[in-house]
């Protein structure tokens, strides 16, 4: 079972954005550790765009809720270390180590699924993790 070892610590520096004021481990059961490096910038959970009554719906449900799970998914997609359905897969399993309902969390899992092809822009740049960031 995947697991933090770490605690999220951030500050608001606009809107939606957050800054790490110290780094974010997440111990997964599949990738292994998961470092977040301090500086990071994440938006949490945001959907940016509510332009149907289904984001809207999903919003309103997961809003508030794994924003550890959506830090490291941040991370993921921002680096491209691992492919889009890996880092997907590392969002549900970490938002049940952060204590989310089981429906929650698919719900979570199930919209960026649906809506997060556009977010991730990167190419994995290797077949394996690298917590290092190399």
């Amino acid at each position: 079972m995947s697991r933090f070892i770490t605690t999220l610590k951030t500050e608001q520096v606009g809107k939606w954005t957050h800054i790490l004021l110290a780094e974010l481990v997440l111990a997964d059961e599949g990738l292994g550790a998961i470092t977040v490096p301090q500086g990071f910038k994440t938006d949490f959970a945001s959907i940016k765009m509510l332009h149907n009554a289904f984001l809207f719906v999903l919003f309103a449900l997961v809003s508030g809720y794994g924003n550890y799970a959506a830090t490291v998914h941040d991370f993921l997609y921002s680096y491209g270390q691992v492919t889009r359905k890996e880092a997907d897969a590392v969002l549900y399993r970490a938002l049940r180590a952060e204590g989310v309902a089981r429906w929650r969390a698919w719900l979570m899992w199930a919209g960026i699924r649906i809506g997060g092809a556009k977010q991730y822009t990167q190419t994995p740049t290797s077949s394996g993790f690298s917590s290092s960031g190399d």
